[in-house]
């Protein structure tokens, strides 16, 4: 941790307190969307995230798409400031063209705005609105590229979605939708449509966001027993409004009803699968009103059809809309309905307005607290601080890898060890990306510099900074940089330092970042592919034992670097990987026998 270095001041900061930072705050800019570094002896140019959005005269309107079908409401909004232009069903050419007329476009999830549309525009589109949460049919890399601020409406539809949820929940328990479909059809089956009542039975709410929370009070007033699975969801909120934080397995087992409210990422894909439902109390019933993703529909079928689930109630699906021979849709225990969750009139004008109004913000050059896209920075700042935003947000993504399901993330420390003067080193852009890699693995939210204070706070995650200035050459902006995560438990438990946080401390190394402190023990190891940490008995054959295990198994190993108290005492043993390992494979190294414990961490 650099302790031979003598350290000349240390400051500490809270960035959820910093006035000039609040997302929530709103900072009216005559002519351009900025957010400015502090002034350093070198001079740095300010980073300008939205330029002027008006073309012509300075007194002109900005011009402003609507692309799809907007509430009255929003319009009104968008009049009020803007010229409006309602074309709707453009084609992709049409689109083109007409695009490079315009400062804004509003878009719900038909409307492609791909990277032609941003090319085609000339430099004037400025704001891309997208009226509701996903952000699929929207091209971020190519909206950054061209320095076009994207905007979303996630809050508005949270309280539609969530009765959308209990409808499907009670019409599933209840046959609502077959039974209808009986008596229409000139049937009167009452004994073949007997359902079970939701009293006294025992809800998993996969998600304890905005709606998972909201289903949760709902569940409750139907007198269900409700429990949740969110790793990062606060203990205190869920015990507020009487809902018990659990394990992902402990939810699955020990469940009735199970209601999906996670996003779709890489660490939930098909997350309900062969595997998962062999676990689930026979004649569990499944709700999923989050993404289509995160089950995995054959597995489903096969589990309806063995009645390890019972009903599934689906308002959303991998591909819509799905097949017409789609045989989950077909199924008769499978009540769908096709992705109706933000569909209430009242949702629909909330959205209209809440897009109208991020979209008029941003065009004023207002800080957007809806921002999903990275701000455009300047090209010398990006290039210095390149490899140490990497290292930032892997560190990020391997301390909350490391968190044990429970209490949630709360308290994040990071300290930055510099022997730049605290003036001279901005680390906005490095708190953002911390800050990136600590929720997005869990979140369908894309954190950047705009964005990251109003995330974090959002998500009860209180991040405090701390600076050690160094003496030497200030020629590096950093000589490491260090993550730790309090009051929680870890997976690793050498990962907890002395002073009882998860601890990771890295550097950058000839351009790469590198992991150096795992707790109290220093690795050094490349954060490139995916690293597997090992706490062993330090003896003669451990790194050839565990490399022939992989090697076995085709596992390229990149780096491998052993930390330890002393000679024959404990070790930790950092492994980097270029591919995860098998379950099998990971079997076989806990199996060591002088190996203690182990973790597998993605990067």
């Amino acid at each position: 941790m650099a302790s031979s270095a003598s350290q000349a001041t240390l400051r500490t900061t809270s960035f959820l307190k910093t006035p000039s930072l609040s997302l929530s705050s709103r900072q009216s800019l005559t002519s351009a969307f900025s957010v400015t570094l502090r002034q350093s002896r070198r001079a740095v140019k300010p980073l300008v995230v939205l330029v002027k959005a008006t073309a012509g005269s300075l007194d002109a309107k900005p011009t402003v798409l609507v692309a799809e079908k907007l509430g009255e409401a929003g319009l009104k909004l968008l009049k009020e400031f803007a010229n409006v232009d309602c074309a709707y069903n453009l084609t992709p050419e049409e689109l083109c063209t007409k695009i490079s007329l315009c400062d804004a476009i509003i878009v719900r999830s038909g409307t492609k705005v791909s990277r032609e549309v941003f090319e085609s525009s000339g430099g004037r589109l400025k704001v891309v609105g997208r009226a509701g949460v996903g952000i699929d049919n929207v091209d971020l890399a190519a909206a950054t590229e061209h320095g076009c601020l994207v905007v979303n409406a996630p809050t508005a539809n949270t309280v539609a979605a969530a009765e959308h949820g209990i409808a499907l929940l009670a019409a599933m328990a209840r046959n609502v939708a077959q039974a209808d479909a009986s008596v229409k059809a000139g049937k009167w089956q009452r004994n073949k449509y007997v359902g079970v009542s939701l009293v006294g039975k025992t809800l998993a709410v996969m998600g304890f966001g905005k709606v998972g929370s909201e289903v949760a009070r709902r569940a409750k007033g139907l007198g269900m027993h409700v429990i949740s699975h969110d790793p990062y969801a606060p203990a205190d909120r869920a015990r507020a409004i009487g809902v018990e934080l659990v394990s992902f397995d402990q939810a699955i087992s020990t469940a009735d009803f199970i209601s999906l409210h996670m996003p779709l990422t890489p660490a939930t894909s098909k997350v309900l699968n062969d595997e998962t439902f062999a676990k689930m109390k026979k004649g569990v019933r499944i709700v999923n009103v989050a993404r289509g993703g995160v089950i995995d529909e054959d597995a489903l079928v096969r589990a309806l059809d063995a009645g390890i689930v019972a009903q599934a109630a689906l308002d959303v699906f991998t591909k819509e809309p799905p097949p017409a021979d789609n045989k989950l849709v077909q199924h008769e225990n499978v009540t769908a309905t096709p992705h109706l969750g933000a569909s209430t009139m009242e949702a629909q004008e909330g959205v209209a307005i809440e897009i109208a109004e991020a979209v008029v913000g941003a065009l004023k050059g207002e800080l957007a607290a809806t921002a999903v896209n990275a701000p455009m920075v300047p090209a010398e700042v990006l290039t210095e601080l390149k490899p140490y935003v990497e290292l930032a947000e892997k560190l990020g993504r391997l301390a909350v890898q490391l968190v044990a399901g429970g209490s949630g993330v709360k308290t994040v420390k990071v300290t930055y060890a510099s022997a730049r003067a605290p003036d001279d080193l901005d680390t906005r852009l490095l708190r953002a990306m911390i800050t990136k890699g600590i929720i997005e693995p869990i979140s369908s939210v894309f954190v950047n510099l705009v964005n990251a204070d109003f995330t974090a706070k959002q998500r009860g995650l209180r991040i405090s900074e701390e600076r050690i200035v160094l003496d030497g050459s200030p020629e590096s902006p950093l000589d490491f940089i260090q993550v730790q995560i309090a009051n929680v438990e870890s997976k690793f438990a050498s990962a907890i330092s002395d002073s009882g946080e998860i601890k990771v401390e890295g550097r950058v190394k000839d351009g790469i970042p590198h992991l150096t402190r795992v707790g109290s023990f220093e690795v050094d190891v490349s954060l490139e592919g995916n690293i597997i940490l090992c706490r062993q008995v330090d003896q003669p054959g451990m790194i050839g034992r565990v490399g022939s295990i992989l090697g076995e198994e085709n596992v390229n190993v990149s780096f491998m670097s052993v930390g330890r108290i002393a000679p024959r005492k404990q070790a930790v043993m950092a492994i980097g990987v270029d591919d995860e390992p098998s379950k099998e494979t990971l079997k076989k190294i806990g199996e060591v026998s002088a190996i203690e414990e182990f973790v597998f961490l993605k990067l």
